[in-house]
């Protein structure tokens, strides 16, 4: 018997809606959905390929237990019942912060693991909390928190209706856009040039964005702050800027009188951006009609992420684009995340109420940066790391030092990881309690409708029914949860898995009907869960709306364009300025890039045998002159090293990248054994995080500095 099947992909941030043809129970072909006016038909590589994570002949089903002779399975109850007993007795013994969480990214792609993943962490009451935040957004959150009021207000391009998109260390034709969720990217940027519009991509890589920009500029990796300082400086000298109400005119003052400092002139110096394209810049952005800027990875990963995220802020509020039709807009999601008297409003944010033991690295909204992960293990004394709970994630390969971590992870007393894979972290663990997979169970995105271009809701039901005996991620970290409660208790250990009446979808439905769109909201649109289960192409809510000063969350209901704590950062900035004067004569070494690829934006996917298909991607990129000036070819290996590892990889000559300049891609070295990804082992590649410096890191935010790293290259020994 046919049958079609809609849902949205959950792989990335763009959450495309998908057909799913269906023969007799079995997956026949995949479309991307027409009749969804979020992704318009869009799909790329990666959707189809949730069927083949879903049969995935390496994919772990039942809980795994590792033993002196290997893995074994057993049961859940028996699984649930001895890491409990074990998180118990190691937080008793050395305290409740010697237990650490990790959370990987796919854990904001599944709301069960979210919702009731929360609960769990709360329980545990540890002050150990990591992410993969502190190694991708984190700066956009923290400089929400300080200038609006709250970590999830962050600012959404309107790329439906600008005319200048000012795009920098972003690659949306890889990403689908990322924080700013925006299916069929490419047809909607050309829309924009169209319209009689432009976008220009500011990158020291010529990206697959911008190789269809208006235009692309190189810029030395690092250097993002001091352009974008130069831009407000000619905002503000040539008199482009425009009133807001909502600004303290002494912050604007004190905003002019810094950019005062950095003139085009000096800072096309050590950016490598003409001044006067500096110049042409800033005046075609003033005097567009609309006009956004938006930063994103390459821009957050680096040792001043969290001033280019305020200035990025700052050029849309003085331009007039911020709360503006095609300028940096906010969401209205149906589940209001952010909204005061939200049922599912969350923190706010909070930023340095406390620092990690060993390096005194500033908390932000209660978890610390991953960078101090290591080193919160290995060092010995009262506060150690003992113990490691790890969701949905891979720090060996996405975190920084990974080699270090790596060597952590294996001293750790106990470790337990939910994961459906036995890959380079989770061989550490004593446990790995692997979950459904997205087919076979429902979903609703919580974060990504916070990120979206137009506001939009859609529900996902499940697919295919669970083999005997899976569980669901929420009902793992559920039952976990009481099995905690109870052994702290001193009671008795159910022989059964404890089932709760408190459902992700119950939590959802709850929210719907109370939301802005629910029958007591502003927005009166009945809406519910039965509502979107009978709307599969999903409710479309509208376009990005004005929304300020009702949706600031500051005391003062003012915009705190420069934040007070930030002001502390700027001796550091004007610091590293002369520095960079002195690298530019120094032709000893590289600075290190990532790039993400469309088939491959997380380490999981890489046992996904058609998104493997295609030229090798783990290779070395770097400028024509340079090779030469090595004296190596294309394709040949070389050792590429850093301060803290090195690594051997194939090059790739391209004109892509700027010289001076080199990259490598996230996400590969699955070369370390002990692991069962048997496609990921075929294309093993290198991790780059083998290169990264943990100790390298935005030193205001504590983010993870990726981009920048120095790094040799020389041929391999004959």
């Amino acid at each position: 018997m046919d049958q079609i099947h809609y849902r949205s992909c959950s792989l990335c941030e763009a959450m495309c809606g998908l057909q799913i043809e269906l023969k007799d129970g079995s997956i026949q072909g995949f479309k991307g959905d027409p009749e969804d006016q979020f992704s318009r038909g869009h799909i790329c590589p990666k959707g189809p390929e949730l069927k083949s994570l879903y049969q995935d002949p390496d994919r772990i089903k039942f809980p795994q237990k590792r033993t002196k002779t290997g893995w074994e399975t057993v049961s859940w109850v028996d699984a649930l019942s001895d890491i409990a007993t074990q998180l118990v007795k190691i937080q008793t013994t050395y305290g409740n912060d010697s237990v650490a969480i990790y959370n990987g990214n796919p854990t904001v792609h599944n709301y069960g693991s979210m919702l009731l993943g929360q609960r769990f962490a709360s329980r545990l009451k540890t002050k150990n909390n990591f992410s993969a935040t502190s190694v991708d957004q984190l700066p956009h959150q923290l400089l929400s928190y300080l200038m609006f009021g709250h970590q999830l207000l962050v600012p959404i391009p309107d790329i439906d209706h600008t005319d200048f998109f000012l795009i920098l260390g972003g690659n949306p034709f890889a990403s689908n856009g990322s924080l700013m969720s925006v299916p069929d990217v490419k047809k909607r940027l050309k829309a924009i040039q169209d319209r009689g519009g432009k976008y220009v991509v500011v990158d020291p890589r010529k990206s697959e964005t911008a190789t269809h920009a208006d235009e692309h500029l190189f810029i030395k990796p690092g250097t993002d702050a001091y352009f974008l300082l130069a831009i407000l400086h000619v905002l503000f000298e040539k008199q482009l800027t425009k009133p807001n109400d909502l600004v303290r005119k002494e912050d604007l003052q004190t905003i002019q009188t810094v950019t005062k400092d950095y003139s085009p002139v000096r800072v096309s110096k050590i950016t490598g951006v003409p001044k006067e394209t500096i110049e042409r810049i800033a005046f075609e952005f003033a005097n567009a009609p609309s006009a956004v800027c938006y930063g994103r990875v390459g821009v957050s990963t680096q040792e001043f992420g969290a001033v280019c995220q305020w200035l990025i802020n700052v050029i849309n509020i003085v331009t007039g684009n911020l709360d503006k039709k095609g300028g940096a807009m906010f969401t209205l999601p149906a589940v209001d995340l952010v909204g005061e008297g939200s049922v599912m409003r969350s923190s706010p944010g909070s930023f340095n109420t406390y620092q990690s033991r060993v390096r005194k690295l500033p908390e932000f909204s209660d978890e610390l940066p991953v960078a101090a992960l290591a080193e919160e293990i290995l060092t010995e004394g009262e506060g150690k790391i003992r113990a490691l709970f790890t969701s949905a994630g891979n720090p060996v390969l996405s975190t920084p030092n990974g080699t270090k971590l790596d060597k952590a992870l294996s001293s750790l007393d106990f470790m337990v990881s939910v994961d459906f894979y036995l890959n380079e972290t989770t061989k550490h663990a004593h446990y790995i309690l692997p979950p459904t997979s997205a087919l076979e169970h429902d979903h609703y995105d919580l974060i990504f409708n916070v990120f979206a271009v137009r506001n939009t809701a859609r529900y996902n039901q499940p697919l295919f029914t669970p083999e005997p005996g899976m569980l669901h991620d929420w009902e793992i970290f559920s039952d976990l949860t009481k099995r905690l409660e109870l052994t702290r208790a001193g009671k008795e250990l159910p022989k059964d898995i404890i089932k709760t009446k408190l459902t992700p979808a119950s939590i959802i439905d709850h929210a719907l009907k109370s939301g802005p769109y629910g029958n007591k909201g502003p927005h009166n649109k009945e809406m519910s869960l039965e509502l979107l289960k009978n709307s599969p192409h999903g409710v479309d809510l509208g376009p990005l709306t004005t929304s300020f000063p009702e949706r600031l969350y500051t005391e003062d209901k003012r915009i705190h364009l420069f934040p007070e704590i930030l002001k502390e950062d700027l001796p550091r900035l004007n610091g590293k300025f002369s520095e960079w004067e002195k690298f530019s004569s120094d032709k000893s070494h590289f600075l290190l890039i990532g790039r993400r690829h469309l088939r491959s934006n997380n380490s999981w996917m890489h046992n996904l045998p058609k998104l493997m298909t295609g030229k090798a991607r783990c290779t070395v990129m770097i400028h024509p002159s340079d090779a030469n000036h090595l004296g190596i070819i294309n394709e040949e290996e070389v050792i590429v090293e850093s301060s803290v590892g090195k690594i051997q990889i194939p090059v790739e000559i391209t004109e892509e990248l700027m010289q001076g300049v080199v990259s490598i891609p996230h996400g590969f070295g699955h070369n370390r054994g002990g692991t069962n990804q048997k496609v990921a082992t075929e294309f093993s590649g290198v991790s780059i995080n083998d290169l990264t410096d943990d100790q390298a890191i935005d030193e205001f935010s504590g983010n993870a500095a990726f981009s920048g790293i120095k790094v040799s290259i020389r041929k391999q020994p004959a």
